[in-house]
């Protein structure tokens, strides 16, 4: 399984962008997916994750209202649309998947990361 993540950019405070991340393979509604985001000299964080077949979605505090995941599977995509921008959102944002029902905030328990893409917000 492969993912590749896309859709970063430089912006400025208060504007959106949509990331998305393209599976390999078919048969994503089997995976549970989740976004994270790694800031320079910070560990890797959670930004939301999507149970298998839309159970448990979960986001972050600081992204709670702002950003929201979506799936296509008959493209085989997901997405994270995220709007009002802040210069806190910079980071390089991952997409991950793993192939069970339930999606963990721990980036740790994924399986399958795509490259990640720079999201740059300036203030």
């Amino acid at each position: 399984v492969q993912l590749q993540a896309s859709g970063g950019g430089l912006v400025q405070t208060g504007a959106s962008l949509t990331l998305s991340c393209a599976f390999s393979i078919r048969g994503t509604e089997l995976y549970s997916m989740g976004w994270f985001r790694q800031a320079p000299g910070k560990e890797r964080e959670f930004v939301t994750t999507f149970g298998r077949g839309g159970s448990g979605t979960l986001y972050a505090d600081s992204v709670k209202g702002r950003f929201a995941i979506s799936r296509d599977n008959a493209k085989n995509m997901v997405y994270l649309q995220m709007n009002s921008l802040e210069p806190e959102d910079t980071a390089v944002y991952y997409c991950a998947a793993r192939p069970t029902y339930t999606a963990p905030t721990n980036p740790s328990q994924y399986n399958y990361w795509g490259q990640g893409t720079q999201v740059t917000v300036s203030s």
